[in-house]
């Protein structure tokens, strides 16, 4: 955690004993915590805790300013997710009400070129409220990675990706919103709305 965020590991974890580390395809341990209901890793330096639900492979997607995108597999619905974290959610207000709005916006939209959010991680505990993460549907690739391959885009694949990404403006903008970041990357952990 960066800047004021949640203790230590060490500190966080004196209640819980700490879980055979399991290796994802990243090889990144995982120990649970708060007395098993959530699940600890350490992503680019910084502390990722989801509830247990949540489990390995954990694998970094990316990562911003606002925060660190993971994949890993939701035990309950067997769906594969997109894990933001929002770290010191609440240190600025102007980001405080940036992230709500996403949240507001994207449990209300439901359309295939859309994002969807699949779940909100509740904290381990509420005194220390501090980070929040997201679960998002995973997509298999974004058009920034088709961009960048070595596979020719014929016309009709551009004709295609612009047609996709009109109809969800399309969609966004029946519901008066305007998107202010668009681009050719998965949801990331920069502002999506």
């Amino acid at each position: 955690m960066e800047g004021g965020g949640a203790p230590p590991a060490d500190t966080v974890m004196s209640d819980a004993a700490p879980a055979p580390p399991q290796m994802g395809i990243e090889n990144i341990p995982a120990t649970l915590s708060h007395g098993g209901r959530f699940i600890q890793y350490n992503i680019f330096g910084n502390i990722f805790e989801v509830t247990a639900k949540y489990k390995p492979p954990i694998m970094p997607i990316g990562k911003g300013a606002y925060g660190i995108v993971c994949s890993a597999h939701n035990s309950e619905t067997n769906e594969h997710v997109a894990v933001k974290k929002i770290a010191n959610a609440f240190d600025n207000k102007i980001d405080a009400k940036r992230t709500l709005r996403e949240i507001k916006l994207l449990r209300h939209m439901d359309h295939e070129n859309v994002v969807a959010i699949r779940d909100i991680v509740p904290p381990p505990q509420r005194e220390v409220f501090n980070d929040v993460y997201i679960a998002y549907e995973l997509m298999d690739t974004d058009l920034h990675q088709i961009i960048r391959s070595n596979q020719a885009l014929s016309e009709e694949h551009c004709q295609y990706f612009l047609y996709q990404i009109l109809r969800g403006l399309k969609y966004i903008h029946s519901a008066n919103v305007l998107h202010r970041d668009l681009k050719p990357q998965q949801p990331s952990p920069e502002r999506q709305l």
